[in-house]
């Protein structure tokens, strides 16, 4: 599919209760995946992080979610079938959950990575009195941080209520592990100059048949 001018990206960040029997896990992650049928989503993935490079919360998994639109983000949000699986299958296993939203501006390769695609995210709490003009340079680093090595997707958060106060967030999407891994991020210093807080996590798209794994 070919990206449009924006997209609109939808991170989730769960932390499943120690002990959740693999079977509850499964029918969850089947659950989230299966809203793909809405229609509503240009992309949608969800499951087990790779691992947590740096985080102050141990968190477990990650919903990613691309719209070409806020409107139809809001529509997915409260569609009857997602709040099933939120109320049902998600809130009894799940000890904490964040979320994250922004307009992704010109993305200039696929909108859905393929499996086995490697996705670095890391979101940022700012320190307070951080201005718009450091906002926008953070947003600028980490823009530039890959160069062609992969794509590149940070923006300002809008949907404040369940951020826990992070308010900047990236997604890098990279051809598989090895290239993740090879990266060296350029953008470590002024943007934790910055930041009172930063989480950073790994994620591979799994394949259809491996989602619930």
């Amino acid at each position: 599919m070919s990206s449009p001018s924006a997209v609109i990206e939808h991170i989730v960040l769960f932390k499943v209760k120690d002990n959740t029997e693999s079977s509850k896990v499964n029918a969850w992650l089947n659950g989230i995946n299966g809203l793909k049928s809405l229609g509503l989503t240009l992309h949608l993935t969800a499951g087990p992080l790779l691992r947590t490079r740096s985080s102050p919360l141990a968190f477990t998994h990650l919903l990613h979610s691309r719209y070409k639109t806020k409107d139809d983000l809001a529509a997915y949000s409260a569609h009857p079938n997602h709040l099933s699986v939120v109320k049902d299958l998600g809130l009894p296993i799940c000890d904490d959950i964040m979320a994250v939203d922004w307009v992704s501006e010109g993305l200039t390769v696929p909108v859905v990575p393929p499996p086995g695609s490697a996705i670095r995210v890391k979101v940022l709490k700012l320190k307070e009195n951080i201005g718009e003009a450091a906002k926008g340079e953070i947003v600028e680093v980490i823009k530039g941080s890959f160069g062609d090595v992969g794509q590149i997707s940070v923006g300002e958060n809008f949907s404040p209520a369940r951020a826990k106060g992070y308010s900047i967030a990236s997604v890098a999407v990279f051809k598989g592990v090895s290239e993740m891994e090879a990266v060296d991020s350029k953008e470590e210093d002024k943007v934790r100059e910055y930041s009172e807080s930063v989480i950073v996590l790994g994620y591979v798209v799994p394949s259809p048949q491996s989602a619930t794994l």
